[in-house]
C-alpha cells in the first residue's frame, strides 16, 4: 500500500467504504462489495442481527468478505440507545470500532449535535474507536475531536438522498482546518463523479450504501465507485491546476510563426 488509510492506527489500501443495507438480496450484497475493493463495510445490529434468520446469511457473507467491520448506531435518537446498542454490538461483531449516528431529526436524519457529542465522549470513555457521523459545522466537528474521537465523517448531503456536495464551502474549509484529522465523507454522495469530487478536494476516504444498493446494477455501480475514488485520490495527489478567469492558450507562442517571418523578410 503505497498510499494507506490510516484510521486508529490501522492501515487500508482501500479509500471506499461500502454499507450492507438495502441490496436486492445478500448475494448481489455479496458481489457488490467484492467488486467495489473495500476493505471496511458498515452494519447495524438493528438490521443485521446475526441471531436472526435473515441476518445470519447477511453475517456468513460479511464474515466471509474479510472486510473490517464497522458497526453502526443507525435509528438511534438519544446518547442512552447509542450507548446500549454500541455495548451489545461490541460482543456480538467482536470489534470496538463504532460508526456513531444520533439522529436528532426524522425528515432528514440530520444528526443531533448535542447529542452526538454527548454519546462520543461517553464512547471514547469506555474504550471503543469512534466515527462520528455529522454535519459539515466546524465548531461541532472540533468538539468531537476534542471528546476524543480521531475520524470525523460529515455528510455531503442528508442520507439516501444522492444529492453529492451541497455545502462546499464548509467541506473545503473543514479540510483546511483539519489538515491532520481524517476526513470521510459519509451520506448523500449518489453518483461516482460526486465521490471523484470529493477525493479532489483532499478528503480521506468516502463511505455509502444507497448510491450502490439502489443501482439497477449494483455490481458494476460498486466497480464505478472503486474506480472514481481512485481517480479523484490520484488527481489530488497530483495537484489540480489553478482556475482562472481568463483564457490561457494551451500551446504558448515563443516567436512569430515561420510564416509570418518570412513575410517580414520579403517587405524589408
Amino acid at each position: 500500500m503505497s498510499d494507506p488509510l490510516k484510521l486508529y492506527g490501522r492501515a487500508f489500501g482501500s479509500r471506499l467504504l461500502v454499507g450492507t443495507a438495502l441490496y436486492p438480496s445478500p448475494a448481489v450484497m455479496r458481489e457488490a462489495v467484492r467488486e467495489s475493493g473495500a476493505e471496511i463495510i458498515t452494519l447495524s445490529l438493528r438490521r443485521q442481527n446475526p441471531q436472526q434468520r435473515q441476518g445470519r446469511m447477511l453475517w456468513d457473507y460479511i464474515r466471509e468478505s474479510g472486510c473490517w467491520l464497522l458497526p453502526n448506531t443507525a435509528g438511534c435518537k438519544t446518547p442512552r440507545e447509542v450507548i446500549t446498542l454500541a455495548e451489545m454490538s461490541r460482543e456480538i461483531f467482536q470489534t470496538d470500532w463504532i460508526k456513531l449516528e444520533v439522529i436528532g431529526d426524522d425528515y432528514n436524519l440530520q444528526p443531533d449535535p448535542y447529542g452526538l457529542i454527548e454519546a462520543a465522549r461517553e464512547l471514547v470513555i469506555r474504550g471503543f474507536k469512534v466515527l462520528p457521523y455529522c454535519t459539515d459545522d466546524l465548531v461541532v466537528c472540533r468538539k468531537l475531536l476534542d471528546a476524543g474521537c480521531e475520524v470525523l465523517m460529515p455528510w455531503g448531503a442528508p442520507i439516501g438522498t444522492g444529492q453529492g456536495l451541497l455545502n462546499k464551502y464548509n467541506l473545503r474549509t473543514l479540510r483546511e482546518r483539519l489538515p491532520d484529522t481524517p476526513l470521510i465523507i459519509d451520506a448523500g454522495v449518489g453518483a461516482p463523479s460526486q465521490a471523484a469530487e470529493a477525493m479532489e478536494m483532499g478528503y480521506d476516504a468516502v463511505l455509502l450504501n444507497t448510491a450502490i444498493a439502489k443501482a439497477q446494477d449494483p455490481v458494476q455501480m460498486a466497480r464505478a465507485f472503486r474506480l472514481a475514488v481512485q481517480a479523484g485520490r490520484e488527481a489530488y495527489r497530483a495537484g489540480l491546476m489553478v482556475k482562472r478567469q481568463t483564457a490561457s492558450p494551451s500551446t504558448p507562442t515563443l516567436d512569430m510563426p515561420f510564416w509570418q517571418q518570412v513575410d517580414k523578410t520579403q517587405q524589408d
